[in-house]
């Protein structure tokens, strides 16, 4: 049975939570669809929870948020130390959007705004041939993102691309920490909503492509099912 952490670094809108749930909650969706006797643990950030040792926990998962990584806020530096404590003592970690840029920032890579813009709506991402983590040639999932990682750390190999986000998913050498871009929490409604977020915000023919793309499949269970496995795999700090 797994016992996951998550870190909660952003809140969905007021306006959306009561229908569609906080980002804990839709993680706590995905990863009980592949392991229903999983345990899930929440530490808000938002609401002034404190950061645990990282060494006292089974597997960690870090959501997305509406800031930057590079905002200078006063709770970004605690949690890149958190990273890099939980990475050092090789604690089963995953970090989706949000997540996946502290990560890779806290380790060394360059994250920024890009200069594509936003990508919202349906993504398709190439696999890398036999990464051990995430099978088939594609995934599509659900994207809502500006920021990216540019460079990834020089311990990180890119498991998952697209030529709108070259690197979409990250797995670090340590061998028990992985980071996405897409979202596998997301379901179809909240993409939508995602795309509505960005009405009058984004050019209406970006978003109207954007809602139009998720009336095709998503993959978010392949990934989250993915996802969740790798979580389960306990600490192997003392080998």
């Amino acid at each position: 049975m797994a016992r996951i952490t998550i870190i909660e670094t952003g809140q969905v809108p007021p306006k959306y939570r009561e229908q569609h749930g906080s980002f804990p909650d839709m993680f706590e969706r995905m990863v009980r669809a592949e392991d229903p006797t999983a345990t899930v643990e929440i530490v808000s950030i938002p609401n002034g929870d404190a950061l645990p040792d990282p060494g006292k926990l089974e597997a960690v998962l870090i959501t997305g948020a509406a800031a930057g990584v590079y905002d200078g806020l006063d709770w970004i530096a605690p949690l890149e130390d958190f990273v890099r404590a939980a990475y050092a003592n090789k604690t089963p970690m995953v970090g989706v959007c949000f997540g996946h840029q502290l990560i890779a920032q806290a380790l060394g890579g360059t994250v920024r705004k890009s200069e594509k813009g936003w990508g919202i709506g349906r993504h398709v991402y190439q696999v890398l041939p036999e990464n051990g983590i995430v099978e088939g040639d594609v995934v599509a999932v659900a994207a809502s993102h500006q920021d990216q990682v540019i460079e990834p750390p020089s311990d990180a190999l890119t498991i998952l691309s697209s030529g709108f986000t070259p690197h979409a998913g990250l797995l670090y050498a340590n061998g028990t920490t992985l980071s996405v871009q897409p979202h596998p929490e997301f379901d179809v409604d909240f993409a939508q909503v995602c795309c509505e977020l960005r009405d009058g915000k984004l050019p209406d023919d970006v978003v109207a492509s954007a809602r139009a793309s998720l009336a095709e499949p998503l993959d978010s269970a392949k990934l989250g099912g993915a996802i969740t496995r790798f979580l389960a795999r306990k600490s192997i700090a003392s080998s």
